[in-house]
């Protein structure tokens, strides 16, 4: 379990009550759960605790509180962590849709920021996440806690090159428009086409996309800005461009 805090293959480590009860409300199958004495009868535990109980297979492992602390990857664990079985697949592990909506990350090495992009995603009605090899692993636990669940559900394949991503969605007719978020001189997010399969590419946090992925792109795309502001957290400027992508779709 201690290994899994640096996780880079087909387990996760699970932190907390909120998502231990998202993996089993997922059906993801814990393969061990381990708890501090006292936690889970808790009287004022409340129906999260209950729903975790009434969905293990067997009762907890009890371990002191500095063991589950010497286990967890966050500073303050909450008096519980599971191991559960949580295989990524590559490109063919997504869903493909004529009008879907795909975040592709290039480099993207931390964790927190994969988490929270994810749980955009999800949130924005995605239809999957793309990492292009050399990005961080999806079942890292900050990556995990990050999204409050997303990476659980959200399908998240990983070593994806540009070209595969661009054959696999291409098998549903039409193809995908790549887009990049520009600081300046793009076309405006209100009136640029976003119509049919969009793929939104971001890179690494403080060096952007590479120049090859970069001239992949479709189209430039800029969030108009009040004065003086000049930019935006790369993880609210994605977010703010997915809604509005669902805004569309929705309308």
């Amino acid at each position: 379990m201690r290994r899994l805090r640096r996780s880079k293959g087909d387990h996760a480590l699970l932190e907390g009550p909120h998502l231990v009860g998202e993996a089993i409300a997922a059906g993801l199958a814990l393969e061990e759960v381990l708890t501090v004495p006292g936690f889970l009868s808790d009287v004022g535990a409340g129906a999260d605790l209950r729903a975790i109980l009434a969905g293990l297979p067997e009762p907890p492992i009890e371990v002191a509180p500095e063991v589950l602390e010497s286990l967890a990857d966050a500073d303050s664990p909450r008096g519980i962590v599971a191991a559960a079985r949580l295989p990524r697949g590559g490109v063919e592990t997504l869903p493909v849709r004529s009008d879907g909506v795909y975040l592709f990350l290039e480099g993207v090495q931390d964790p927190g920021n994969l988490g929270a992009l994810a749980r955009s995603a999800e949130a924005a009605g995605a239809a999957g996440l793309a990492l292009a090899p050399g990005t961080v692993h999806p079942n890292h636990p900050r990556a995990l806690r990050g999204s409050a669940g997303s990476l659980l559900r959200l399908p998240a394949a990983i070593n994806v090159p540009p070209a595969d991503l661009d054959r696999h969605l291409g098998t549903g007719g039409g193809g995908a428009r790549w887009v990049a978020l520009a600081t300046r001189g793009g076309e405006s997010l209100w009136q640029a086409p976003l119509e049919g399969c969009v793929v939104l590419a971001l890179g690494a946090e403080g060096q952007g996309l590479s120049s090859e992925l970069a001239a992949r792109c479709d189209l430039r795309l800029t969030i108009p800005l009040a004065p003086p502001v000049e930019s935006l957290n790369a993880a609210v400027a994605a977010s703010l461009v997915l809604f509005e992508l669902r805004r569309r779709r929705l309308a």
